[in-house]
């Protein structure tokens, strides 16, 4: 048998790295993050915690990455040339691939946002990714130098610039703010949603609407 190329090493690598993750997201949602271990972890995953202890630190790491990964995939749809000026057309696109990446992987998700709905997890992330306790001071004050705090620019930019065209009585915060508290509700409702036709044929009618509204 010939010796694995670094690349077949580096595959097994990830592999390996998805399993412990996919598990500690499947335990923190089920278990709750405080009361998983890593000893729970690496039993469920199959492997042992010296080995679990060579990919991740420790489920705090674990976590981070869990979150980092799951923004980052939707980030890659938002603002596609990079170049911190989100069109409308952009706009529009990053809400229909949002919706396409929350049916696609509908049950990663549903974990994702049980986990994410647990106290200690929701202050972790909002410290550690935006900066802040709070979501709606988010869209103001945001943690410097990550994707999110791009984001955050982006879109605040965005809304800032349709003063513009609607007037003094547009206020860009409290529409940002909306539109923040809009796509989670849809987030949340959908992931968690029986998956039937007309439910699916509605919340298409749903996407146009969010995107008629804050286009």
């Amino acid at each position: 048998m010939s010796p694995k190329s670094k690349q077949q090493f580096e595959g097994i690598r990830e592999e390996k790295k998805a399993l412990i993750m996919d598990t500690a997201l499947s335990l923190f949602a089920n278990l709750g993050y405080h009361a998983t271990t890593i000893n729970n972890i690496a039993k469920h995953a199959g492997i042992s915690k010296g080995l679990l202890y060579n990919y991740f630190t420790g489920k705090e790491e674990l976590l981070t990455e869990i979150i980092e990964k799951s923004v980052f995939e939707l980030y890659k749809s938002f603002d596609i040339n990079r170049d911190g000026y989100l069109s409308e057309d952009e706009f529009e696109f990053f809400v229909r691939r949002m919706s396409r990446i929350l049916y696609e992987k509908q049950t990663f998700w549903r974990l994702f946002f049980q986990v994410l709905m647990q106290s200690e997890v929701r202050e972790q992330f909002l410290n550690t990714f935006l900066g802040t306790e709070s979501l709606f001071k988010s869209t103001k004050e945001y943690k410097e130098g990550s994707f999110i705090s791009n984001i955050m620019k982006v879109i605040t930019d965005y809304f800032v610039r349709k003063k513009i065209t609607r007037g003094d009585d547009y206020d860009p915060w409290l529409e940002m703010n909306m539109f923040i508290l809009t796509i989670k509700g849809f987030a949340i409702t959908y992931v968690f949603m029986d998956p039937d036709k007309d439910d699916q044929e509605y919340f298409a009618k749903t996407v146009e609407h969010i995107i008629s509204i804050y286009k």
